[in-house]
Parts: structure tokens; C-alpha cells; sequence
């Protein structure tokens, strides 16, 4: 499949449903529950209408921006996920120099199929560490010394899943981590002869952070000991940017703010963790309120369009983060189609600014839509 036929996310989930193994689909695409947290945050962002504007000079445009001071050419990133290398084998370094490219934010996953030190290289720096607290942290904090001796300058610390949220579609197939190959999988893979050949044969994807000695990881193990005590034993032992990433909250925002957190991330982990969650989208312009004008705001979560971008950009985020649109278009055509996706992401974000007036990018307080 070449990467001609992706015109949208849309497309590439189309082409990506077709390619890969159900249960791997069904591992990327699927959400906590019933999935009508994914649904209800679909519903908001789609509820937000943008005001178009005419008779303004809009032939230049910039999607420029900036992010903790570094220039980055995109206002928008690649969020961490986890064994990325399902998708297709080597999807962890095609996101990487994609991102070194366009000198935007990689989010390099605690679980990634590709040590943190290969990323953080691949990227040219342009890679940020996504981190779990597990257990009681011994090997958590064995992570975070190891990030910054690889020379990351943030770590995103995830909160949000103090307990794996139960995923129906994961558990129909018996997705497990680390990947493991029983009788219904090898039937999946079979079916699916493209993937498994270009792929499977070529070695399991594994997560490739715990490989080395002394690191271990179970994704089932409790991470409910986290709590305020944990994350200023963090703030202390990283003296880089220190993102909060899974924030649903107005009084959690504030006090995350107080405790020198250097930015929050709103994110509902793509509906993957809490079913009756709010929509994160709704969430955005009150916690702006609350944290004030000059606190960085990202924004990550059911974004399918640089429409989407805009809607969050004008609502108050500073930044936004993609996911699993970039693994769509990776198992859809490989890295042709990443570049395919990053493009007609990026063409959505500028013609919507043409459309609605805009030369650069909405900063906080920019007029919206009522």
C-alpha cells in the first residue's frame, strides 16, 4: 500500500485496520470500557466550531513555535507510546527522525521497543523521557538516572494510570506485555502474512528499556503507591523540565503548578485508562483559567486532524501531542506514509489559520468562537 492513499487519519486507520494483525490493531486502536470516553472527547472536540475571517493577508503563515525556549517547527508532537515497533518493525526510529527533522518533541515511552539511548540519539536531542512510577520506585528512579545520563532534558512523569485500566479489546485477544505468541496469536499472524513476515520473523518487538541488566518491568504491576511525596522526591532528583502528563483536574492543576512541576500535560491517555472520565478537550480552557496565561499547557488526546490542533491552540494549549494517527500511518505505508500524515497534518493547521484570519500561531488569550 503506497502512501498516496492517506488524505487523512482517517485513511491510514483504514489502511492500518487492513494490514496488521487484529489483536495488534485492537492493542493501538482500542480504548478502556465500553470506549465512550473516546467517544465523548470525539463529541467535544467536534462540538467546537472555529470562526472563519475574510479580507485579511493570509499568504504567509508560520507554524512555528516555540517549547521551554528551543524553536520547534511544528506546534505539535508525537506522544509516547508504548512498543511502537508493533506497527511495523522499526517505527520507533521513523518517529525519531521525523521529529528530528521538524525539531519537535519525541515521547520516548518507559515500555518503548527501542532503548531510550537510541532514540534520544536518532532524534538529535528532539526526544523527551516518558516515565511510569511502578512498585515501590526502586526501579523507577533506576530509570530516571539513566535518562539523564543518556541527556534527556525533560521527563514526562505519567500519572494517570495508577491501575492498567481493563481494555475489553486487549483482553479478547490476550495481549500481554512482554509480547507473547500462543495458538490464537500465531492464527491472527497468520492471516496477516505481510505484517508477520516483515515483522514477527524478523524479531519480536520487546521492551527494549528493560533489556539490559538491572531493569525490570512488569505492566501489571501496582503503580498506586505514587502519590505528592513521589513527585517532589522527583522534582529533587531531575533538575531538567519536569512534565505532569494525565491531568483531568482544575485542583490538581494548581497544585501540581505549586509543587514546580515546569508543565502540565491534559491528557485522558487517550481514553485508555478511566471510561467515565471527562472529555479532556472540555477540561482545557478551566485549567488555563486556573494556572494562568504564562504556565505551559499541553494538550494530548483524540486529536484526528490539524483542525483539532487549532481548536486546542485556541482554547489555551501551548502544545500538542499526536499518537496513535502516527502509528496508523506507519503500519498503513512505513515511513512514506508518516511523512504522508505529517504533511496533511500540516496542511490542515495552515489552511485552517488562512481560513480563519491567522498568520502565526494563537497564543493564550487569542478571540475564539463562542
Amino acid at each position: 500500500m503506497t502512501a498516496s492513499y492517506i488524505h487523512s487519519v482517517a485513511d491510514a486507520r483504514r489502511l492500518a485496520r487492513r494490514r496488521l494483525p487484529w489483536m495488534v490493531f485492537d492493542y493501538i486502536d482500542g480504548a478502556a470500557g465500553a470506549e465512550t470516553g473516546a467517544n465523548r472527547n470525539r463529541a467535544a472536540l467536534d462540538a467546537m466550531t472555529l470562526r472563519p475571517r475574510i479580507l485579511t493577508d493570509v499568504s504567509t503563515r508560520s507554524l512555528k513555535t516555540t517549547l521551554f525556549g528551543t524553536p520547534s517547527q511544528r506546534p505539535f508532537g508525537i506522544a509516547p507510546m508504548g512498543m511502537c515497533n508493533l506497527s511495523a518493525l522499526g517505527a520507533d526510529l521513523m518517529l525519531a527522525r521525523l521529529a528530528a527533522r521538524y525539531a519537535v518533541p519525541l515521547g520516548v515511552s518507559t515500555v518503548a521497543s527501542t532503548p531510550m539511548e537510541d532514540l534520544i540519539d536518532a532524534a538529535q536531542g528532539h526526544a523527551w523521557f516518558q516515565l511510569y512510577f511502578s512498585g515501590d520506585g526502586t526501579g523507577t528512579f533506576k530509570l530516571v538516572d539513566r535518562a539523564k545520563a543518556a541527556g534527556y532534558q525533560t521527563l514526562v512523569l505519567t500519572v494517570d494510570v495508577p491501575e492498567v485500566g481493563r481494555r475489553p479489546r486487549e483482553l479478547r485477544h490476550g495481549f500481554k506485555m512482554p509480547f507473547r505468541i500462543g495458538p490464537r496469536q500465531f492464527i491472527d499472524f497468520a492471516l496477516h502474512p505481510r505484517w508477520s513476515l516483515d515483522t514477527l520473523f524478523k524479531g519480536k518487538p520487546q521492551m527494549a528499556n528493560f533489556l539490559m541488566d538491572g531493569f525490570e518491568f512488569d505492566r501489571t504491576e501496582s503503580r498506586a503507591k505514587a502519590n505528592w511525596d513521589t513527585l517532589k522526591r522527583l522534582r529533587d532528583a531531575w533538575p531538567g523540565n519536569l512534565v505532569v502528563k494525565g491531568v483531568l483536574d482544575v485542583e490538581d492543576s494548581v497544585a501540581l503548578k505549586d509543587h514546580g512541576v515546569d508543565a502540565i500535560q491534559i491528557s485522558s491517555h487517550g481514553a485508555r485508562q478511566l471510561d467515565s472520565a471527562p472529555a479532556p478537550f472540555t477540561l482545557l480552557p478551566q485549567i488555563r483559567a486556573a494556572v494562568g496565561e504564562g504556565f505551559p499547557l499541553f494538550y494530548d488526546s483524540g486529536l484526528r486532524s490539524g483542525e483539532d490542533v487549532l481548536k486546542c491552540l485556541l482554547s489555551g494549549a501551548d502544545f500538542t501531542f499526536l499518537g496513535r494517527p502516527m502509528q496508523f500511518a506507519i503500519a498503513a505505508a512505513g515511513a512514506k506514509g508518516l511523512d504522508q500524515l505529517w504533511e496533511v497534518l500540516s496542511d490542515e493547521l495552515s489552511i485552517a489559520m488562512a481560513q480563519t484570519g491567522l498568520t502565526q500561531l494563537p497564543s493564550v488569550g487569542t478571540e475564539q468562537s463562542p
